[in-house]
């Protein structure tokens, strides 16, 4: 649905984004994760038609965003970081400008308005002036009015900053609900909205895409395979012998010796993202140890995030690697 292919943009000599290459699935959420200053809102600014690429395409359902920008603009919805709203206008006569700027069909119009007001909660403030509405409210408008033509493809660049606890619950509950329908990419440099709403996530650091995997992959990648944390009775190199024997197990690191217990807490790490848990378990108490905890660990998000976004060089995560923006 959407193939971003060496992107760059220069201002002047200053790289804003370099060689960026992603693609997104129909029907997915790609969280596009960076820091302030990443290249984010550059990315999305390409790929919604409204700036200009210095080189390489991206192409939006088939359609070059250069070459057919008409076409490409029909086919998206663009909720940019701050909502463009007509604040003395209604949310439903907003909608229904928006519907006609997108070439919605008159007869058509009415169902569509009412479709976006019911997606995105705001039938009951269907006849609210805007400015009267309270920042979650008015974030909600500007979705609605990014779906309000149908579009496959959504582009929201940073949908909850400046949100309050509960209405970001609210707006990233509504994101979740698009995926299936629309193909959507959420810019965003906060950590929580690509691990509860997006299926993959695609990481971007100095203007350079430097990852690209399910956040689930990437904490493992980063881990160098599935962990698990054990609490275990018994001598550490016997121990240690018996985990080593279990094909895939590629690391036993001790954690904690807890002496009047005679307990150890291990952590053992496979060669791959294999799942080695029943075996792991299996050949303990096989050898007769005592075996009173075991659970998965992997590395958070947040440390990926970390790691892949202040290391000079690039972390190999076996994805789409490359090192963020200087001027969004």
């Amino acid at each position: 649905m959407i193939e971003v292919e060496h992107l760059s943009k220069l201002y002047g000599s200053t790289p804003a984004i370099s060689d960026v290459t992603f693609s997104v699935e129909p029907g997915e959420i790609l969280g596009f994760l960076g820091p302030n200053g990443a290249g984010k809102t550059t990315t999305m600014r390409i790929l919604s038609g409204y700036l200009p690429a210095t080189q390489g395409t991206a192409k939006i359902a088939g359609f070059e965003v250069h070459e057919d920008s008409m076409a490409v603009r029909q086919r998206i919805g663009y909720l940019p970081e701050t909502p463009p709203l007509y604040p003395d206008m209604t949310v439903e006569g907003y909608l229904n400008f928006v519907a006609q700027l997108k070439g919605v069909n008159a007869g058509d119009r009415p169902q569509r308005i009412q479709s976006a007001l019911t997606r995105c909660n705001l039938t009951e403030k269907h006849k609210t002036i805007i400015r009267k509405l309270s920042k979650g409210f008015r974030q909600r408008v500007g979705i609605a009015q990014a779906i309000v033509h149908d579009p496959p493809v959504i582009i929201l660049d940073e949908p909850t900053v400046g949100l309050d606890p509960r209405q970001i619950i609210e707006v990233r509950n509504l994101i979740k609900n698009l995926a299936g329908d629309h193909t959507v990419i959420l810019s965003t440099h906060i950590l929580p909205e690509v691990s509860m709403t997006c299926s993959r996530v695609a990481i971007i650091n100095r203007g350079q895409v430097v990852a690209t995997n399910t956040p689930e992959n990437l904490m493992a990648q980063l881990m160098g395979g599935v962990g698990y944390e054990l609490e275990v009775d018994g001598q550490l190199a016997d121990i240690q012998r018996c985990l080593q024997s279990v094909v895939g197990v590629k690391a036993v690191e001790l954690m904690a010796n807890q002496l009047v217990q005679n307990r150890l807490t291990l952590k053992v790490i496979s060669a791959s993202e294999n799942e080695l848990g029943r075996e792991i378990a299996a050949t303990l108490v096989g050898h007769g140890f005592g075996l009173y905890e075991m659970r998965r660990v992997q590395a958070s998000l947040e440390t990926v995030f970390l790691q892949l976004t202040t290391e000079e060089k690039p972390v190999d995560t076996n994805s789409e690697l490359e090192p963020e923006e200087t001027a969004e």
